[in-house]
């Protein structure tokens, strides 16, 4: 079914609709496909998926994090970042720090453990993700890294819009 030539937002429907088998695709392999769980052994670490996906993110970021951050940055709820949370500073991957203004908040960040195992987990993908396309020109490797991050921008951005309505 066509929508028209042009969506409101300028694009073109049916070219989007084309991309999204592909998008599907790449989610499917990336989140239920062998290479997490490879990336994970790599990081020599053993906590369940989700804990370890709020490793990553919080170390990802560069920065502590409150919970709730945490929570808005993932899309999950503040009780599952919580659990998640605990075991991680249970394994010694991350800990808490008091915000020196307000008692009541604490920040999270990676220990340095966290921070390696987030590190290997991180080679390990990006040295895959390089292996894949290693057959690509300069070029098109340049573009897929500018147009993929405009294109997370964007996403996020525009998701933002549908959380202020």
């Amino acid at each position: 079914m066509n929508a028209g030539p042009e969506s409101p937002a300028g694009g073109d429907d049916d070219q989007v609709l084309a991309v999204m088998p592909h998008l599907a695709q790449l989610s499917n392999a990336i989140s239920r496909g062998r290479l997490t769980e490879h990336a994970m052994e790599s990081a020599g670490i053993e906590v369940d998926r989700p804990a370890f996906s709020v490793l990553v993110s919080v170390h990802l970021t560069g920065r502590p994090l409150r919970i709730s951050e945490i929570a808005e940055k993932m899309q999950l709820v503040q009780p599952h970042v919580t659990r998640q949370v605990q075991q991680l500073e249970r394994r010694g991957l991350v800990r808490r720090i008091g915000d020196p203004n307000d008692r009541r908040v604490s920040y999270i960040e990676p220990t340095d453990q966290g921070r390696a195992a987030a590190d290997r987990y991180a080679r390990t993908l990006i040295g895959w993700f390089t292996g894949a396309i290693s057959h690509w020109s300069e070029q098109d490797r340049e573009d897929l890294g500018r147009l993929l991050a405009r294109f997370a921008d964007d996403v996020t951005a525009h998701l933002a819009t549908l959380e202020d309505t």
